[in-house]
């Protein structure tokens, strides 16, 4: 009988998720491009030597057991290390990372964001870059679980993550916003959270898989939840309700009288955003990293990053 590590291979804890992926053994082997009773041994040479049953067979789709769900929930954490393994041995042997990614919030300039990646390329660095966005605490929670290398736009200290690496990248100041046909833009006086109670409220979802917040909330109130900062100004553009917005964001779609601003009775809410990266475990940065971070010591690409926002071509297209 094989024991666990002889069975336990990076490629058959993939095969497996394939498996629960397709819901079927005769789709997974065809992706997998392997005659069916092949697949179908290999999976029961897995369960022999664990002692468990890993799929459910019972039904017309195969259906993780308990236990393999344990096993896939394992094995995604284990293929994972594998490949920060070799990362980490590819980054030693050139310096430069085979891949770094990066995860911005929504507040973060994406032009700017974009003019970094455009001079980053110029360099000729073998590093790919991978871009992703996130909300609230889902770019530090990218970070803090490996999924990313540095985050951009962290408005939280509130992390004991062994490494983490933060800096300042400024303050935002959020302005209360409304469409100039919302029922709220033609009050005259400080708007109050009585008033805000009788509206539905734009909120964006924290992109964290774990630990999510939420801001500015009042107990009771309607709510429209969107998935990121810009369709929350799209949706208040429309109409569809009110909300709390940078004011830097904001400001281009005010001018183009696509948004009011107004006056509240809360006190105004500023959100110091930093950027964050884990130091590495033998104490060096990849170059790829190295120059990032550089670059976002600069003050003119910190206040870019912050309030270098345009009209979005959806919006100003209506």
């Amino acid at each position: 009988m094989p024991s666990p590590r002889d069975v336990l291979t990076p490629d058959s804890l993939a095969m497996l998720q394939v498996i629960a992926d397709t819901g079927s053994f005769a789709a997974a082997a065809r992706q997998l491009r392997l005659v069916p009773s092949a697949l179908t041994y290999r999976v029961r040479q897995m369960e022999e030597a664990l002692d468990v049953l890993l799929f459910d067979r019972s039904a017309r789709q195969a259906q993780p057991t308990e236990a393999g769900q344990a096993l896939l929930s394992e094995g995604i954490r284990l293929l994972q290390d594998i490949d920060a393994v070799a990362h980490r041995v590819r980054r030693v042997a050139t310096g430069w990372e085979p891949e770094l990614t990066i995860v911005a919030d929504g507040v973060i300039s994406q032009a700017t964001l974009f003019d970094l990646v455009e001079a980053f390329y110029a360099l000729g660095s073998p590093t790919k870059l991978k871009l992703g966005m996130g909300t609230l605490t889902g770019p530090v929670e990218c970070l803090t679980t490996g999924r990313a290398d540095l985050a951009l736009g962290v408005g939280t200290t509130n992390t004991s993550v062994t490494g983490l690496q933060l800096d300042d990248l400024g303050d935002i100041t959020f302005a209360f916003a409304v469409a100039p046909f919302h029922p709220l833009a033609q009050i005259q006086t400080p708007i109050t959270d009585e008033m805000l109670l009788e509206h539905r409220l734009v909120v964006v979802a924290d992109s964290a898989q774990k630990e999510r917040v939420s801001m500015g909330l009042l107990n009771g109130q309607d709510i429209f939840t969107v998935d990121t900062v810009q369709a929350k100004i799209d949706a208040q553009v429309r109409g569809l309700g009110c909300g709390f917005l940078p004011e830097t964001m904001v400001q281009p779609y005010a001018q183009a009288g696509l948004l009011v601003t107004k006056a509240v009775t809360r006190p105004t809410r500023q959100i110091r955003m930093r950027y964050a990266w884990k130091k590495p475990g033998n104490g060096g940065l990849g170059k790829a990293l190295h120059w990032w971070l550089t670059q976002l010591q600069s003050p003119v690409t910190q206040q870019a990053l912050l309030e270098n926002h345009h009209l979005s071509l959806t919006t100003s297209a209506r």
